[in-house]
């Protein structure tokens, strides 16, 4: 699983986008829900990736690690 941040189609926004994880759907809207909270900030799941408003990649690898999952950070 790969924790990367995006920019290209938001106007130079960037989110940090969760892609690889091994869940069902209703299940990552969960954890999406949660790691929007943990985060504080809003975030969407899209095309089986979570995906969350700003520059959480850091914070969201030591949360998924907590949890079990083979996170990475990906990207500079």
């Amino acid at each position: 699983m790969r924790v990367s941040r995006q920019t290209q189609g938001r106007a130079g926004k960037g989110v940090t986008v969760i892609t690889g994880l091994p869940l069902t759907p209703e299940t990552l809207a969960a954890l999406a829900s949660e790691l929007e909270r943990l985060c504080g900030s809003g975030g969407t799941v899209k095309e089986g990736s979570i995906e969350i408003q700003g520059e959480h990649r850091d914070r969201l690898v030591a949360e998924l690690s907590r949890r079990g999952f083979a996170a990475r950070r990906a990207g500079g």
